[in-house]
């Protein structure tokens, strides 16, 4: 039987895209010709030894640098120039290697306070705190979507780790996000936060783009459409993992570890 050609009209449409990106820092070039596209309801990985750039293009995508040559578009909209919070309303989202959450406030409050600024909340400073309830339904779908309702009323603090880290993938959600950045969501877990990280990853990638940058590559393998892999702020392969992973070059930037 002959193969049909994928028309255009089934391939994942690009929501965030990086052509030529570079980043110069008194002479030493972190980021060079760097081209990125991120498809919608897809997991990318950014992967690669220490030193490769990656946490540098995270920076570049969300505008906490700015590039020093190259474009990047969000949902077709050039954004090189623009600032991270103008950029983040526009839906690119991220969270850090640090978790995130207010320790002394419930999983509830948390998202709450992410929702704040959606539902136009957070300059309104007057408001008494009854005019948070409101938020609670949103806030109470986000807690069950992520597993998290019977911690709701538990402070953040008193989680386990992978949990707070489900919490501020929570909290990024809240924000309603087209396309979200996670840096090293799975560092410093055990095997069974991992897991259960890795599940939540991919059921929000059902509705939206997911841009990460992991260093277990298991995980990789495991959950990810498409890895794109870096070497002294170049790309040097990319593609699915099974074919990256047996690129020789990526074997040598590896040394011989899992890749």
């Amino acid at each position: 039987m002959t193969a049909h050609p994928v028309s255009k009209q089934d391939q994942p449409r690009v929501v965030l895209s990086a052509r030529g990106l570079g980043k110069d820092f008194s002479g030493f070039t972190a980021v060079n010709n760097v081209d990125l596209d991120v498809q919608h309801a897809r997991i990318h990985a950014l992967i690669g030894p220490n030193g490769a750039g990656k946490t540098t293009v995270f920076n570049l995508l969300t505008k906490f640098l700015q590039p020093t040559r190259g474009k990047i578009t969000l949902l077709g909209a050039d954004i090189t120039k623009m600032k991270p919070d103008r950029v983040a309303r526009m839906g690119l989202v991220r969270s850090f290697q640090i978790s995130a959450v207010f320790p002394h406030l419930t999983v509830l409050e948390n998202v709450r306070v992410a929702l704040q600024r959606p539902n136009n909340l957070a300059t309104q400073f007057w408001l008494p705190m009854s005019a948070l309830d409101r938020l609670n339904a949103r806030a109470d779908v986000l807690i069950d979507d992520l597993g998290l309702r019977e911690y709701r009323d538990t402070r953040a603090s008193d989680l386990s780790y992978g949990r707070k880290r489900v919490l501020e993938i929570a909290t990024t959600l809240a924000l309603d996000p087209e396309v979200l950045l996670l840096d090293e969501p799975m560092a410093g877990m055990g095997r069974e936060d991992v897991k259960l990280v890795a599940n939540i990853i991919r059921d929000v990638a059902q509705h939206r783009a997911v841009l990460m940058v992991e260093h277990n590559l298991s995980v990789v393998a495991d959950i990810c459409h498409h890895v794109t892999v870096l070497q002294r702020g170049e790309i040097i392969a990319e593609g699915d993992y099974d074919s990256v992973s047996k690129d020789p070059v990526v074997r040598s930037a590896y040394m011989g570890s899992e890749a």
